[in-house]
């Protein structure tokens, strides 16, 4: 069992020590973190393969090369990041010069999810580890393998007072979260995260929140049908759906409806085969619990397409349902799994209305090679992000941050993103002592007019 009290005291010693914040310090533990893992990156994907099925590449596509790259990114760019940066002065504030300063939070949780578990939890703790704090780590129990390697790797390869890992399920979890932290990085579902800022909220402790939410895909008349096609089916179905930005419904125009749905079922035989579930490479569900919910979610609508599925292995063929409404169960919850349910529109503005209806989504994908619907949709949808003619992919860049809006999340994270949210922006601004103007002290006379003539 763990102390936790003990882990966030030593920690809050080592932070008070101030070793952290050396800029040499931050980059040595990175660069051990990078080492550590290209070390071991067959016993990573080996337990990503126990824990979801996922095979090598898929493993190293989505969760190891991602992280390498995020790593290499922030060793880069690191000093600059982390340097004093010099801001204007406005002209009230005459003979001043005005300066930012980027200092760490402390204390950091990050809790982590089950779909990606090495990637959504050293992703976050990169940032952590770039801007100068000491990080508890909190994976998921249901990835019990992968939870099992980061516990090993950040056991073995760095002190428990920088770095420490506590596993285990609900119990621990509520033990975390009645504890103070300085900051705390949250990746899971909605319902989890609103437990965990309430949580905070008795501390006032500042929290990113990345969630989820029904992430709508359109494609209208004009798109490249078979490459949305093409696109839909592997964003959709990489890891066999389990991912926060999978496309959880397809909207599409109902002059190439049939055509598109046509193409995916190629496409989706041409991936996985003519019996998925019998993919030696193909993702499995996490556990019963998720795969009996899923099964539930079948009753849906009408299975045009997959729907087989392995109680033995936990596998649940790529599926597309029809005849589905905003009614039907499968459209009341995040998905979070292989089915695609697809409904169709007539314009381009029943669907920004009625996406527009619905909590905010995490992601959005259109598909068009019309600029004016693209502006359109980009304007006038709230999201927290996504792609043109694509899906997925938006997330996989150090260059912009990731994140999501209103119930999909809060914050964001990526390359400076991540930096930035795990970084206090201190704004200092010093004052000559060579020249003290009066205007700004009682008594006032006639200062106002002159106040005006420099503030306008």
């Amino acid at each position: 069992m763990y102390n936790i009290k003990e882990i966030i005291e030593k920690q809050r010693l080592f932070f008070e020590e101030g070793r952290t914040k050396d800029i040499d310090f931050r980059i040595e533990k990175l660069k051990i973190l990078r080492r550590v893992i290209i070390e071991n990156e067959q016993e990573i994907m080996e337990a990503l393969k126990k824990d979801l099925n996922k095979a090598d590449f898929e493993s190293y596509e989505t969760e190891v090369g991602l992280v390498l790259e995020e790593i290499k990114y922030t060793i880069r760019h690191l000093p600059n990041w982390a340097g004093r940066k010099r801001v204007k002065t406005p002209l009230t504030h005459f003979l001043s010069r005005s300066y930012m300063y980027s200092e760490p939070y402390g204390i950091t949780l990050i809790m982590s999810p089950w779909n990606y578990p090495f990637q959504l939890t050293i992703a976050p703790l990169i940032g952590a580890i770039a801007a100068g704090n000491c990080s508890i780590i909190k994976p998921s129990e249901y990835s019990y393998h992968t939870s099992a390697v980061i516990d090993k790797l950040i056991s073995e390869n760095f002190d428990e007072y920088h770095i420490a890992v506590v596993k285990g399920g609900r119990e621990v979890n509520k033990t975390l979260l009645e504890e103070k932290f300085d900051y705390i990085f949250f990746t899971g579902s909605v319902p989890v995260g609103k437990i965990v800022m309430e949580a905070a909220s008795k501390h006032l402790t500042p929290v990113t929140l990345e969630l989820g939410g029904k992430s709508p895909c359109i494609v209208d008349e004009t798109a490249n049908i078979d490459l949305a096609a093409k696109r839909i089916v592997w964003g959709k179905f990489l890891n066999a759906g389990q991912t926060c930005v999978a496309p959880d419904y397809l909207m599409v125009q109902s002059s190439v409806k049939d055509k598109l749905i046509h193409k995916m079922k190629e496409y989706i035989t041409e991936f996985y085969g003519e019996s998925p579930c019998n993919n030696v490479d193909y993702p499995k569900i996490i556990n019963d619990k998720h795969f009996n919910r899923l099964l539930s979610l079948l009753k849906s609508g009408n299975i045009i397409f997959g729907g087989e599925c392995n109680d033995k292995t936990n596998q649940i063929s790529p599926t597309i349902l029809d005849t589905v409404t905003w009614d039907s169960a499968i459209m009341q919850e995040e998905i979070f799994g292989p089915i695609l349910p697809v409904l169709e529109f007539e314009s381009l503005g029943e669907v920004i209305s009625v996406v527009n209806k619905h909590p905010k989504p995490l992601a959005l994908y259109l598909f068009t090679n019309d600029n004016e619907r693209e502006k359109n949709v980009i304007k006038n949808i709230f999201f927290g992000g996504g792609c043109i003619n694509d899906t997925i992919v938006h997330l996989a860049t150090s260059y912009m941050p990731f994140g999501g809006v209103g119930d999909s999340g809060m914050g964001g994270y990526h390359g400076k993103a991540s930096f930035d949210t795990f970084s206090h922006k201190k704004s200092i601004l010093k004052k000559s002592n060579l020249l003290d103007i009066p205007l700004r002290y009682p008594p006032y006379k006639e200062h106002l007019k002159l106040l005006k003539k420099i503030m306008r």
